[in-house]
């Protein structure tokens, strides 16, 4: 029977969970029935995310998990290994956080009850080695590890005491260019954007897998020091969804509304997130959906995270080719992308036309003089290098001139 039918007609105990803030206990995390909550712990003061304000001790989620917590939690190919490697059912999102959250991306962790995880490290080879070990988790779907440096070489986390400093990426069978295809976009994004506004990562390898992988190195953690981080769908509230698609069910305009409300210097960072979507709907990005955009703890208050998973899908056919979230109203296909479409975006959430015509004006400039988008002479007509300047340079002529 599938993973999904046992946790449909299974009856699952109610379960409780510390919920930890930077490595201390913030709260109880509780199933009743069907429904979650989550209690402070008395004394207690500090928000743990925008959803969860302190000043109202108790929060309530029917019919799931509370959805803050639930995107903690992973997708797609790490998903299905720490299921099978913890016996619990793959939509069982609480059993997979008591025993893989405790370090989770940000800075809230989960254990169970007793504070300790019990689940061995499995010795098996290196990569199921490094997809389970136990209190680790990442979100999304493609495969990734963490790994850290040491002084030759990348080495998966796998121990409880190994640093979790980057995460690597890796290709898939049937897509064999993605590492290749983000690590160009990231690039790209350096020189239109600007250094300082993207994540900082590099092609390299990792002991344990062939092939090359992309190395990102993590923003949300400062040496030790676990800093917040929080996407767009967690603090929007929406359900993950069981097929993982509650991350496109909203706007671009919903999350700049993110911005306004819990951003420390919400019009600087609108204007950094108007120059975002309009990048990545110029590289042909149809999944820049809830979870491709942060708030990230800094001096002051939380502000828009750098950019990350930046890819230019639509140069694969089999991949959706309209936005992932709605502009005025409904998703768009990426050939009905106009400039003034993207004008009205841009006044619509909240920034000066003038200030919106600068900044496409800005981003024409500078990815006409992209060096990036070189391609090399000895390149073949189907090199996904060349597809892909290709569609940054129709996109950008209809979107940014």
């Amino acid at each position: 029977m599938a993973p999904r039918k046992i946790l449909e007609s299974a009856v699952i105990p109610n379960r409780h969970a510390i919920v930890t803030y930077k490595g201390k206990r913030a709260g109880l995390l509780s199933e009743i029935g069907p429904d979650t909550r989550f209690v402070y712990d008395a004394g207690w003061t500090q928000d743990i995310a925008c959803t969860l304000p302190s000043t109202t001790r108790e929060h309530f989620w029917r019919n799931g998990l509370i959805p803050f917590f639930e995107h903690l939690g992973p997708e797609g190919w790490l998903r299905g290994h720490q299921a099978r490697a913890g016996g619990t059912p793959d939509q069982d999102d609480f059993g997979l956080l008591l025993n893989y959250g405790a370090d989770c991306i940000g800075a809230v962790g989960i254990l169970p009850e007793d504070g300790t995880h019990v689940h061995p490290i499995p010795d098996a080879d290196p990569v199921e080695a490094a997809a389970t070990a136990p209190g680790r988790t990442l979100s999304g779907v493609q495969k990734k590890w963490l790994v850290y440096r040491n002084e030759q070489r990348f080495e998966p986390s796998i121990r409880a005491g190994d640093p979790a400093t980057h995460i690597a990426k890796f290709n898939r069978v049937d897509q064999p260019t993605l590492v290749q295809n983000e690590d160009l976009s990231l690039r790209l994004a350096r020189e239109v954007l600007g250094k300082e506004e993207v994540t900082a990562a590099a092609i390299g390898t990792v002991r344990g897998e062939d092939g090359v992988a992309l190395i990102v190195e993590r923003f949300d953690r400062l040496g030790e020091v676990r800093l917040r981080l929080e996407d767009f769908a967690q603090i929007l509230g929406r359900p993950r969804g069981r097929e993982f698609d509650g991350k496109y069910n909203a706007s671009y305009e919903e999350a700049a509304a993110v911005i306004t409300r819990h951003s420390a210097r919400a019009l600087i960072d609108l204007g950094r997130f108007f120059r975002l979507v309009a990048f990545n709907l110029v590289i042909g990005n149809a999944d820049a959906h809830l979870k491709n955009f942060s708030l990230l703890e800094r001096d002051g208050g939380l502000r828009l995270s750098p950019a990350y998973d930046l890819l230019n899908t639509i140069v694969y056919p089999h991949y959706e080719r309209h936005t992932a979230l709605a502009i005025d109203g409904e998703k768009r296909a990426f050939e009905d992308l106009h400039r003034d479409l993207v004008v009205a975006l841009g006044v619509s959430i909240g920034l000066p036309r003038r200030a919106v015509d600068g900044a496409l004006q800005q981003l024409a400039k500078r990815f006409a003089n992209a060096r990036a988008l070189d391609v090399p002479p000895y390149a073949q007509p189907n090199d996904f290098r060349v597809r892909y300047r290709d569609v940054v340079l129709d996109n950008a002529e209809r979107i940014l001139k």
